[in-house]
C-alpha cells in the first residue's frame, strides 16, 4: 500500500473562475505552482480566464512563455539576464534605483515593472522620486507599478493600515503617469477578500486564495475556496503499546495508559510537515491524533474501531491547509510545498 495524492485541476479552474469574474488577476505560480505543478495549474488558470501569471524564477517564466505567446508573464525578482528576458518577452521587475542606474541601457527593448519596497522590506525603490525619474526617461517601457501588502492578514496591529498608506503616498506621487500603465497592483489574497479592489489599481496579485484556501480565517467562509488537494495513506499494522513503555525513535511516544496505534504508511519524507504532529488524522470519518511521525510512517492513537487496511485522511474538505494555518501547524504554502510527490501514487482530476 502507499499514500496518495490527489490534485483536483478541476477545482483549481473553478477556482480561477471565481476569482477572476470578480478582479483582473495576475496569478502567482512560483515554486512550481505552490507544488502543484507549473503546467497543469496554468492550464487551470487559462481556463479559469487568466490571463497574467507571476513567478519569482526565470526558468519557470521561460515555461510560461512557452505556453503562450500572449499572456502576461511577470518576473517577480530582479534578473541581469537581459537577452534571455527580451528573446522570451518576459516582463522585468526592477528592483531598486541602484538596478536601474547600472543597467539602464541593457533594459532598452524590455517591458519592464517598477517595485516599491514598502514595509516587507525586502525587495523595491525606496523613494516615489527615483520612481518618477525612471517612468519619465523615454528609454524604459514601464507597463506598470507594484509593491506588496505583507500584513493583510494582520487584524491586531496598525501595520496592513501603515503599508497601504505608504503605497497610496507613492501613488500620489505618481499620479500624472498611472494613467499610461497597464498594470497597478499591489492587493494580495487578504488585502482583496478584506478590501475589494483598490481604487486606481488594475489587477491583484492572487497566490493562496487560487488554489483553495482561505488567507485568513476569521470571517470567511470556506466555501469561497475550495481546497483543491487531497492526501491519503493507510493503517499497515496496529501495535498495542503497554502504560509506562515507548514508541517511535529516541522514544517519541510514552504511553501514560494502554494505547492502541495504527502504523500509517506515509511520514515526512512524503512531506507531511513536522508540526502535523498531535494534529488530527481522519479514519472511517472519526478523529484520531498522530502520536509519533517518522520518515515513512506515522503512529496514530486509536481505538477499537480502526483495523488494518483502513484509509487514513490527512487532508481532505474537513480537513483543510488553512485550518491547520489556523492552529499553528505552518502556513498553506509551508504545508503545501513539502509534498515530495514522486512519493506518492498520485491521482488528477482534470477540468
Amino acid at each position: 500500500m502507499t499514500a496518495r495524492l490527489i490534485r483536483n485541476q478541476k477545482r483549481l479552474a473553478e477556482q480561477a473562475r471565481s476569482i477572476q469574474s470578480q478582479v483582473q488577476t495576475i496569478a502567482i505560480v512560483k515554486n512550481d505552482a505552490y507544488n502543484f505543478g507549473l503546467k497543469d495549474t496554468f492550464d487551470a488558470f487559462y481556463h479559469g480566464g487568466i490571463r497574467a501569471f507571476a513567478t519569482t524564477n526565470l526558468k519557470e517564466a521561460k515555461r510560461l512563455r512557452s505556453y503562450d505567446p500572449n499572456v502576461l508573464v511577470l518576473l517577480l525578482d530582479p534578473s541581469t539576464a537581459f537577452d534571455e528576458l527580451r528573446q522570451h518577452d518576459i516582463t522585468l521587475s526592477v528592483p531598486s534605483f541602484e538596478f536601474y542606474s547600472t543597467y539602464r541601457d541593457e533594459l532598452e527593448g524590455l517591458s519592464v515593472q517598477l517595485v516599491f519596497r514598502n514595509d516587507l522590506n525586502r525587495l523595491g525603490f525606496t523613494s516615489s522620486k527615483d520612481m518618477l525619474t525612471v517612468l519619465e526617461d523615454d528609454l524604459l517601457d514601464v507597463n506598470g507599478i507594484w509593491t506588496h501588502f505583507a500584513y493583510a492578514d494582520d487584524f491586531e496591529t496598525d501595520r496592513h493600515a501603515n503599508e497601504v498608506a505608504n503605497w497610496q503616498a507613492v501613488l500620489k506621487d505618481l499620479n500624472d503617469h498611472l494613467s499610461d500603465l497597464t498594470y497597478i497592483h499591489a492587493q494580495n489574497s487578504a488585502s482583496f477578500l478584506r478590501e475589494g479592489l483598490h481604487e486606481g489599481h488594475t489587477h491583484i496579485r492572487g497566490g493562496v486564495i487560487l488554489y483553495g484556501t482561505r488567507p485568513y480565517y476569521q470571517g470567511l467562509d470556506e466555501v469561497i475556496a475550495m481546497q483543491t488537494v487531497e492526501v491519503t495513506a493507510n493503517v499497515i499494522e496496529i501495535t498495542d503499546v503497554p502504560a509506562g513503555q515507548n514508541a517511535g525513535y529516541s522514544a517519541a511516544f510514552r504511553a501514560e495508559k494502554p494505547t492502541r496505534l495504527a502504523v500509517c504508511d506515509i511520514g515526512y519524507g512524503n512531506g507531511l510537515i513536522l508540526s502535523r504532529r498531535d494534529f488530527p488524522v481522519l479514519i472511517n470519518d472519526q478523529s484520531y491524533p498522530i502520536r509519533v511521525m517518522m520518515m515513512s510512517h506515522l503512529l496514530v492513537e486509536i481505538d477499537e474501531s480502526v483495523s488494518v487496511g483502513d484509509k487514513v485522511v490527512l487532508y481532505n474538505d474537513q480537513l483543510r491547509f488553512d485550518w491547520f494555518t489556523e492552529h499553528g501547524a505552518g502556513s498553506f504554502s509551508q504545508q503545501m510545498a513539502a509534498f515530495n510527490k514522486e512519493t506518492f501514487v498520485e491521482e488528477f482530476i482534470p477540468y
